[in-house]
């Protein structure tokens, strides 16, 4: 029965409806008024999109690699761990006597990249070295860049890839210079991206540069004054359709190469040629754990832009005009790669095939100059925990000379052991 207080209260009607207001109010932990409501949600929603958004983010990537094996040929002591053909000897016993054991860590890699996000969109970068000496630094292990580039949105700069290569044909191989057929060049350049995406479409402004065989007349002094010019930036493109059986990429290239004779003399060796290609690549992967790798490259004075082969320009002779006895004509050039990817399991997987360049010599070449190179492999690796590699390759590869009729063989068996260390803040 409620006590006598609650039953006088009760009895006043102003009370009662006072208490009826108060009992309609929200406590402060019910849901709110509708204006209260919406502001809830907001933030609520602002909160979740800011979740779900991700900040700046920094990564320090690379590995650290051994590679050791036998040498069962000979080639240049620059490239004593590659299986590069050109580097083959010319001639019999250039390089001395077959038989050498080798040994580096040349592969080793370190780099950093970022992700920031912009209102323009994301703003990526990459900076990476590894210790591969190349041209001065032939044979040495020694830091060397690999990529210096920016993006934001569907524009880029720096250095990294062309356009008109494509980095998906390179296989799963232990050994470092790649298949002699592809083409393969980190380059300078300015790159628009307007279509990214399943159908991407990319094209590049690239630094120029290239190289010519004086051939035969390589000791003429009149050569010696004849120096290279590059009025053009080269013109890249690439194509790229992506599906789920893999994807197909069409690649193109164009490019001017000049060259002045600035002696002043009877002769006049000035010239010019358009380098031109077409490189046709491709992914499949008939199964889940296979991926099938495929490039066919053609054009003219485009050698530089290839992984192995020499000079873009070659020497014709002209003997019926006194004024101008020789020409420089642009190299036509074909690659091939075929390659296949194999996942036996989670930890075994194996690479094997075969990769083609031909170039078509002009008749002012030495006889011994390169022409046609083979290069093949095939290799068991075993991934024993993440992040950690250990492998061995049979590698053969082959080089045929311009005129002379001489050839040289490659075969090496090596073994390589990387470890993968990636570590990244924010994000």
């Amino acid at each position: 029965m409620p006590p006598r207080w609650v039953k006088r209260l009760t009895r006043n009607p102003w009370i009662v409806a006072v208490i009826f207001l108060l009992g309609a109010r929200p406590s402060a932990h019910a849901q709110g008024t509708v204006a209260d409501q919406v502001l809830a949600s907001r933030a609520t929603a602002q909160g979740s999109q800011a979740q779900k958004t991700p900040g700046p983010s920094l990564e320090i990537y690379g590995f650290a690699m051994l590679d050791i094996g036998h040498d069962f040929k000979q080639i240049h002591p620059d490239w004593f761990d590659t299986m590069r053909v050109t580097k083959l000897p010319s001639f019999e016993d250039e390089f001395g006597r077959d038989h050498s054991t080798f040994a580096g860590v040349r592969q080793s890699r370190l780099g950093v990249r970022s992700a920031t996000p912009t209102t323009l969109g994301e703003l990526r970068t990459t900076f990476e070295f590894e210790l591969f000496g190349t041209g001065v630094d032939s044979g040495q292990t020694t830091f060397r860049l690999r990529h210096a580039y920016g993006e934001l949105g569907k524009f880029g700069a720096g250095q990294t890839w062309s356009p008109f290569m494509d980095p998906d044909v390179f296989p799963n191989s232990l050994e470092y210079w790649g298949p002699t057929g592809m083409v393969f060049f980190r380059n300078v350049q300015v790159r628009w991206m307007p279509l990214q995406g399943n159908r991407s479409l990319t094209l590049a402004l690239e630094r120029p540069g290239a190289s010519g065989d004086q051939g035969v007349y390589g000791d003429r002094i009149e050569l010696q004054n004849v120096k290279p010019r590059f009025p053009l930036p080269d013109f890249s493109g690439a194509y790229k359709l992506t599906q789920n059986w893999g994807y197909v990429r069409v690649g193109g290239m164009l490019r001017l190469i000049k060259w002045d004779d600035v002696l002043d003399d009877q002769f006049e060796l000035s010239g010019d040629a358009t380098g031109w290609g077409v490189n046709l690549s491709s992914n499949l992967k008939p199964t889940a754990n296979d991926t099938v790798r495929l490039q066919f490259v053609f054009g003219e004075g485009i050698q530089n832009y290839m992984n192995d082969a020499p000079a873009d320009i070659g020497i014709k002779n002209n003997f019926g005009n006194p004024v101008t006895p020789i020409l420089g004509e642009p190299l036509p050039i074909i690659g091939l790669i075929a390659f296949l990817d194999h996942n036996w399991n989670q930890r075994f997987s194996t690479a094997v095939g075969y990769s083609l360049v031909d170039i078509d010599n002009t008749e002012g070449q030495a006889p011994n100059a390169f022409k046609t190179g083979h290069y093949a492999l095939g290799n068991l690796l075993y991934t024993p925990v993440p992040n950690v590699m250990v492998g061995g390759e049979l590698q053969w590869g082959r080089r045929e000379n311009f005129s002379d009729g001489f050839h040289s063989d490659g075969l090496k068996l090596q073994f390589s052991f990387k470890y993968n260390f990636s570590y990244r803040v924010g994000g």
